[in-house]
């Protein structure tokens, strides 16, 4: 199976499609910095984990239809014709199903890390700025949680109909407009340009509340399920 991942990942990272993206991410991504992030969110320094927040919650939508259209590779007809002569032992289709998500995983992260570069070395060039290790715990509570459910629901949507994740990329550009409680801050990019006016602080440390964190984790664990449950819903097609 490692021979596969690793076919399946040069498959996707090395086609056009997929510098294609990188370079869309990276373009829009110096966009949001240069013209939003530049100027602070809630009143805080460029360079605080509240702005680099912001700017993580604007590309979360970008990144999510990254996904959607990686896991096209492997939910389209063509592919899942290609899938049935492979599938020659009992339980190969969950095997081979979580190789393909893993590459699906694994060309996300890619994306993922490119955006987090792309801020550091804005914040080299624009501030003479390098203290990365703080700018982490925004990135990964952002971007993780939304990308694995992300990536486990649209799995499990195209198991149903290829096209429903066409229609579910679009899901976090809704998301932005519509008036989520604050706990989904997190998700829908408020937090960060709210919270941080509620705390009696100028440029205040970077705190999380618990209904958040708990909205995040319930994220996880839900991309997680919808994962299982799209390998088990292929195994009972066979």
């Amino acid at each position: 199976m490692n021979k596969i991942f690793q076919y399946e990942c040069r498959r996707l990272m090395s086609s056009r499609f997929f510098a294609g993206l990188l370079l869309v991410v990276l373009v829009y991504g110096w966009q949001v910095l240069t013209e939003v992030t530049i100027l602070g969110a809630a009143h805080t320094a460029p360079f605080s984990p509240w702005s680099f927040g912001d700017y993580i919650s604007r590309m979360l939508p970008l990144l999510w239809a990254g996904t959607q259209l990686f896991l096209t590779a492997f939910l389209s007809p063509k592919a899942r014709r290609t899938e049935a002569l492979t599938d020659v032992l009992q339980d190969s289709c969950i095997l081979y199903a979580l190789v393909r998500q893993s590459a699906v995983l694994a060309g996300t992260a890619v994306l993922a890390l490119a955006v987090f570069g792309e801020g550091l070395v804005f914040y080299g060039l624009y501030f003479h700025w390098y203290e990365w290790r703080t700018l982490l715990s925004p990135f990964f509570l952002v971007l993780m949680p939304g990308l694995v459910f992300g990536l486990g629901s649209g799995w499990f949507l195209g198991q149903l109909k290829s096209w429903l994740v066409y229609g579910w990329m679009f899901m976090p550009f809704l998301w932005r407009i519509l008036p989520l409680p604050d706990a989904f801050g997190l998700l829908s990019g408020t937090f960060f340009s709210q919270y941080p006016l509620t705390l009696e602080k100028l440029d205040p440390e970077f705190t999380v509340p618990g209904v958040n964190l708990l909205v995040q984790a319930g994220l996880l664990a839900g991309g997680a399920v919808f994962s299982l449950q799209g390998k088990n819903r292929r195994r009972n097609q066979k």
